[in-house]
């Protein structure tokens, strides 16, 4: 058996298996690397060079990037801005939702902008009675056209372009796809606009994503939190003044105001307190306790009652530097039979005890023993919260990253991520240095101006896809040294023969854009990109003109969801089967090839570049 056949039986059987979806893709990938070492056609270093390839590291940083811009609240905030601006219009939704989808893709890539605009499509499709499967699939196809707006908005881009400079030819600029992205988006939108409405279903939907956006109003009324619940500001002559925290909780432990108890202290900057920072006038005590106790007590302290709606105290205890963390007790947790009671302070000092619930009732106000199953509404800084989340005796309901991201908008650390993404795309748009320097820069600065726990960081960062990238490069080499690229490429030719070049190009799209439709666009783009330098090569077209073609066709992974993660994020709540992906993706390919085809190679010309 040949080299280029064994060549050909890795990448058929490695296609089956991504089809099948029965094996992860990483490790069908990582095998795929191994066989090729196995069978001879790589040495070592060539099997496993993709895990050193720089591409990888860039990928990994643009991961980090964007999980600071959710973990900071800049994509909740951008959320709100699309449900004030659409109104009840469903066209404008749509334009609107498609618009900023292709804007956040090319930010922080196609999954992120989905991730990011998924729960707020969820919320305005109930607010409007629209049909979620009449917004979802715009919002995963729109990304795809956003891609191409700047080099980082697909990493399919990343990799043509270095493809560019292996073959000589100068890396691809930041903005050099741009007006290709620009015009798939315009013509993705008018057929969307224009025929969506019919091509797309009208059924109801399950598995529709949580809203947290008033999660914490939820856990408020749940958890009883109003009730007996003051705001005493501290005025000049409160003997309080200069005592931490600390000391007046010691305070209150005693027996002259029994059933009192501190809940939480805000600044005059409406930040909260830390436990050790000296009290001082102005600030905001949360109390609890029964009105003639807190009377009393504020009389005898200097403290001046507040207005203390449900407004006001809601936001009080959530919101951007503090907010709440519901936690479950488990089986065998070490917590099991330990005393506590509402406004208790943890053993750690940092989180205050706002509620207890058993079976569904509350508990309290008195001392409670915790038992299996019990539910705790924990409230502190979103630091400690997340600190704390980590804790084996707890199980988390909602990640207070989670809420926090989508529940504050613009919080703590948001203007610090969009001023080190804004650096990250002028050092991109600019070819200062590298793009791989420019991205490793902005991951490191968003860890180290805390905007980013490293914790987090490394969870943002999607193992699968580096993974299968880095094995599947390799493959692009043995495709090469095997002959296997030429024979397609002469395959190709022979196929199109003296037609033209357009021909080729539309050779190139379809083979790139039909194996789209069943393995993700980066696999698709790795096997084919060998394949279109070889083709343009054997009839003396640029390959600068191919790898675009290439590039269109991996974004128009239209008709399947199982290629693209996008796709199959919103395939649940949109209510989605395999079969309606088709309708609105067929017009959808269709204008992707006219594009490729007739757009391309007027901004690219087929003379072979310099």
């Amino acid at each position: 058996m040949s080299d280029i056949a064994i060549t050909f039986a890795i990448i058929g059987g490695m296609v089956v298996l991504f089809v099948s979806n029965r094996v992860p893709v990483a490790v069908v990938a990582l095998c795929a690397a191994l066989l090729l070492f196995a069978t001879g056609i790589l040495d070592l270093p060539e099997a496993l060079a993709g895990f050193g390839d720089t591409t990888i590291l860039f990928i990994a940083s643009l991961f980090v990037v964007s999980a600071s811009l959710d973990a900071s609240g800049v994509t909740a905030w951008v959320g709100q801005v699309l449900v004030r601006q659409a109104g009840a219009s469903r066209a404008r939704l749509l334009l609107l939702t498609m618009l900023l989808a292709a804007f956040l893709t090319a930010m922080i890539g196609s999954s992120g902008a989905a991730a990011a605009l998924l729960p707020v499509l969820v919320l305005v499709a109930v607010r409007l009675r629209q049909p979620p499967a009449q917004l979802m699939m715009p919002l995963a196809f729109a990304s795809y056209s956003g891609s191409m707006l700047v080099l980082t908005g697909s990493l399919v881009n990343v990799l043509i372009s270095d493809a560019a400079v292996e073959q000589g030819m100068p890396a691809f600029g930041f903005f050099e796809m741009s007006l290709v992205g620009v015009t798939l988006l315009l013509g993705h939108m008018a057929i969307v606009l224009l025929f969506g409405a019919k091509l797309l279903p009208n059924r109801a939907t399950r598995g529709m994503p949580e809203d947290l956006s008033r999660h914490s109003g939820k856990l408020s009324e749940q958890y009883g939190l109003f009730e007996d619940l003051y705001q005493l500001e501290v005025g000049a002559g409160s003997p309080f003044l200069g005592t931490p925290r600390a000391a007046l909780e010691l305070r209150l432990e005693g027996r002259n105001h029994p059933g009192l108890s501190l809940i939480a202290i805000r600044g005059p900057d409406r930040e909260g307190v830390t436990r050790h920072r000296p009290i001082a006038a102005g600030d905001l005590l949360i109390m609890r306790g029964e009105a003639a106790v807190v009377q009393a007590f504020s009389r005898e302290n200097g403290l001046v009652e507040r207005a203390s709606g449900r407004p006001q105290l809601n936001e009080a205890l959530f919101n951007h530097s503090t907010g709440f963390m519901e936690v479950v007790l488990p089986p065998r947790s070490g917590l099991i039979g330990e005393t506590v009671f509402p406004g208790m302070i943890t053993p750690s000092g940092d989180l205050v005890i706002l509620g207890i619930q058993r079976r569904g009732e509350r508990l309290g106000p008195g001392a409670v023993a915790l038992a299996a199953g019990d539910t705790l509404l924990l409230q502190g800084s979103w630091e400690a919260l997340e600190e704390q989340a980590g804790d084996p005796n707890v199980l988390v309901v909602t990640a207070p990253s989670t809420l926090r991201g989508q529940a504050i908008p613009l919080g703590a650390g948001s203007r610090r991520a969009i001023a080190i993404l804004l650096l990250m795309v002028g050092l991109l748009a600019s070819g200062a240095v590298p793009s791989v320097v420019a991205a490793l820069v902005a991951a490191c600065a968003v860890i180290l101006l805390g905007v980013l726990k490293t914790e987090r960081a490394y969870r943002a960062i999607n193992w699968n896809i580096l993974i299968m990238i880095a094995s599947l490069i390799p493959l692009s080499t043995a495709m090469y040294k095997t002959g296997a690229a030429g024979l397609i490429a002469e395959s190709l030719v022979a196929v199109v023969g003296e037609a033209s070049p357009y021909a080729l190009l539309a050779g190139l799209f379809l083979l790139t854009a039909g194996l789209g439709q069943l393995i993700s666009s980066t696999a698709t783009a790795l096997i084919v990109i060998p394949v279109a330098i070889a083709s343009a090569g054997a009839m003396a077209v640029s390959p600068r003109t191919a790898l675009v073609t290439v590039a269109v066709g991996a974004a128009a992974s239209f008709l399947t969801p199982i290629a693209s993660s996008a796709s199959l994020m919103v395939q649940g709540p949109g209510g989605y089967r395999f079969g309606d992906y088709w309708r609105l993706g067929l017009p959808l390919l269709g204008w992707s090839f006219l594009v490729a085809v007739f757009l391309v190679p007027f901004l690219w010309p087929f003379g072979r570049a310099a």
